[in-house]
């Protein structure tokens, strides 16, 4: 089941230089025939702003629910870590973070919620979801409330 994984098990090669979805790896979901969501909580997630390359920081939280395959965790670790120097808008950050383990894994449903922290006053909070959960899918909160000095 981890035999083909590279970050998994093995000491951390963190990439700086650019964002790189090959980072992220996969797994087997062992129990494929059950409907349960699975969530990714980053409380730290950081890039920079790519007009004044001064940094921005959220919280990034990702539900989905799997189907054959599962994002392994470290994998996605590394992954987001490759941000911290990449310069893109809070909006391109996010939806290319969905996109990327969209490609990856084919989840039956994914979403994503990056809860940005105020540049110049304003917080931006930027949503996205792939799919239509099914109806008995157990979805919580993200448990993170509209902007009130976070």
């Amino acid at each position: 089941m981890t035999k083909n994984l590279n970050n998994l098990g093995q000491n951390s090669q963190y990439q700086l230089d650019q964002v790189n979805c090959k980072i992220l790896e996969k797994v087997a979901n062992p129990h494929a025939d059950t409907s349960y969501l699975i969530r990714f909580t980053c409380p730290e997630f950081t890039s920079i702003c790519p007009v004044t390359s001064q940094p921005d920081f959220a919280s990034i939280i990702i539900d989905y629910l799997a189907d054959k395959y599962m994002v392994e965790s470290k994998s996605l670790k590394l992954y987001l870590f490759s941000y911290r120097n990449h310069g893109a808008f809070h909006e391109d950050c996010t939806i290319n973070i969905a996109k990327d383990i969209i490609e990856l894994i084919k989840p039956k449903f994914l979403r994503i919620g990056g809860y940005w922290y105020p540049r110049g006053g304003i917080p931006i909070d930027i949503f996205y979801q792939y799919k239509t959960p099914p109806k008995d899918l157990w979805i919580p909160d993200q448990g993170i409330s509209t902007y009130k000095a976070r």
